[in-house]
């Protein structure tokens, strides 16, 4: 027997790059950025089989290659449309467009959602008028869809959140029994593929949340009156504070521990919980329209990023999305440059986002 076959006499399976050990040969396609990687999968068979496995997705990360991805929720009509923001530079013209992901194989309304590593869990919302327990898990890694565990009680309309590897949910379902009571808050282990309760005081057990954050291993959900912030760390619940509840309107999201959204005057203002004060955005005010009909936001790689409907002309509208980089002065103030803002994707009138979600891949 030759060195060009294995011990059951079958030649060995070919190299993927010649002449080179195929763990160094891993490490030199993991380089390549991911959207080269539907090209790549062509070469070969065991090309595509690398493509696809979680070990490149490892050495990505390994080899700090990963690449930070927005992705968006807009509702067409009665459909809920999931896109992905290709910022490529191969075409000149037009460096960033919105490109469509397969289709939810179910419409929920008032879900949910959280994002767990390349994951994005789409939580509850209701089906035909009724809260459902049903969890829909995206892949970004593969571009498809699967089930996911199923939650202890149904809800729509819920506040979610990420934190140390577990998502956790409170509030969108009534207390009107005891299982739904204690079940009021739930944690999701994807090492164990379950759900369980977070014990929660009565007082807190709102039934609608209408926005939600996490900052500092702190889960912070509003409803109409008020609002709650869960410590994971040390299991404690607590009133969100006055000031906080009195500037935070609308979705949010938060850059180095600053809490993003936008005011009832339409301007972008940041509160620091640490200081709990609320602070406009400065440098933005000429690039920026007024979101006084809202504007949804996400933190892609310490970038905030900001998407909202623009204008219409006839049975059409933009949806807008602008890269801003902020940072705080050396005496508080919130400052920012805008990076771009431009045209994403032309849609329906009436068509509106509804989510937006930063994934790392």
């Amino acid at each position: 027997m030759t060195d060009s076959t294995t011990a059951g006499g079958s030649p060995p399976p070919p190299q993927l790059l010649p002449n080179l050990p195929d763990d160094v040969a891993l490490q030199c396609i993991a380089r390549v950025p991911i959207s080269h990687h539907p090209s790549l999968s062509l070469v070969s068979r065991s090309w595509r089989s690398t493509v696809n496995s979680p070990l490149l997705h490892a050495t990505r990360s390994l080899l700090r290659c990963t690449q930070h991805f927005l992705y968006l929720n807009i509702r067409i009509n009665s459909s809920f449309n999931w896109y992905v923001l290709d910022q490529s530079p191969t075409n000149p013209r037009k460096p960033r467009t919105l490109l469509p992901l397969p289709p939810l194989p179910s419409q929920p309304i008032g879900s949910s959602f959280a994002v767990l590593g390349s994951k994005i869990y789409v939580i509850g919302g209701a089906i035909s008028e009724n809260p459902s327990n049903s969890i829909w898990v995206f892949d970004c890694r593969y571009n498809r869809w699967e089930m996911g565990p199923k939650m202890r009680v149904c809800r729509e309309f819920a506040a979610s959140g990420a934190i140390n590897g577990k998502i956790y949910v409170m509030g969108g379902c009534l207390v009107d029994n005891w299982a739904r009571s204690t079940n009021w808050a739930e944690v999701f282990d994807p090492v164990a593929g379950s759900w369980a309760a977070v014990p929660s005081p009565i007082e807190v057990r709102d039934k609608w949340m209408h926005a939600s954050a996490v900052i500092d291993d702190k889960m912070y959900a509003m409803a109409d009156r008020g609002g709650v912030v869960y410590d994971v760390v040390v299991g404690e619940w607590g009133d969100v504070s006055t000031g906080m509840d009195m500037g935070w309107r609308g979705r949010a999201t938060v850059v180095d521990g600053v809490l993003y959204c936008y005011d009832y005057l339409g301007r972008i203002r940041g509160y620091d919980a640490k200081e709990d004060e609320w602070k406009e955005l400065m440098g933005v005010g000429k690039g920026l329209p007024k979101f006084l009909c809202g504007a949804t936001m996400a933190n892609v790689g310490g970038k905030l990023f900001v998407v909202w409907e623009g204008k219409g002309s006839g049975k059409e509208m933009e949806i807008m999305c602008a890269e801003i980089e902020v940072w705080k002065e050396k005496g508080g103030v919130l400052s920012g440059s805008i990076v771009w803002s431009d045209v994403i994707l032309v849609v329906p009138n009436r068509a509106s986002v509804v989510h937006c979600a930063a994934v790392v891949l």
